[in-house]
């Protein structure tokens, strides 16, 4: 009498199948990397309108220095204590090729905030300020149209 334990040929495989796993986690590996890009979210603020401005730049690979009107500060959409504006700017200009900063004022922040930070961007070198505002559809002379 002898008994068969599946270790000769024909027995039972107790390996895993693991193919059907890495398919699943690539898929989700591929929708995660689509929908990242997606939830990145921009601060929420009411722009000053302007009639003679140029077409609104592609800020994607810039760094934008965003005010809100309760004098909050955001660096690349990421929200800096007022103390750490140049230090955050200077690591974002570091990490593109142009050294260019783009401020995105709230219509109702203050204007000595945004001037104080343009100024602390000169005292730095930072040369290249940009302003980025709402174009109106016509200019009107003393008042909005």
């Amino acid at each position: 009498m002898s008994m068969d334990l599946g270790g000769a040929k024909g027995g039972v495989k107790s390996d895993i199948n693991v193919t059907p796993m890495v398919d699943v986690m690539l898929v989700l590996l591929i929708i995660m990397m689509l929908i990242a890009p997606m939830l990145q979210q921009g601060v929420d603020l009411r722009l000053p309108q302007a009639a003679n401005s140029v077409d609104k730049p592609e800020t994607s690979g810039q760094t934008v220095l965003s005010i809100t009107s309760d004098r909050r500060f955001y660096v690349n959409s990421v929200q800096v204590a007022e103390t750490e504006i140049l230090a955050r700017i200077q690591r974002a200009l570091e990490e593109t090729r142009e050294r260019i900063v783009l401020i995105k004022g709230d219509e109702d922040a203050p204007y000595g905030s945004i001037m104080t930070v343009m100024d602390e961007l000169r005292r730095v070198g930072i040369e290249d300020v940009g302003l980025i505002v709402d174009r109106r559809l016509r200019a009107g002379i003393g008042g909005d149209q």
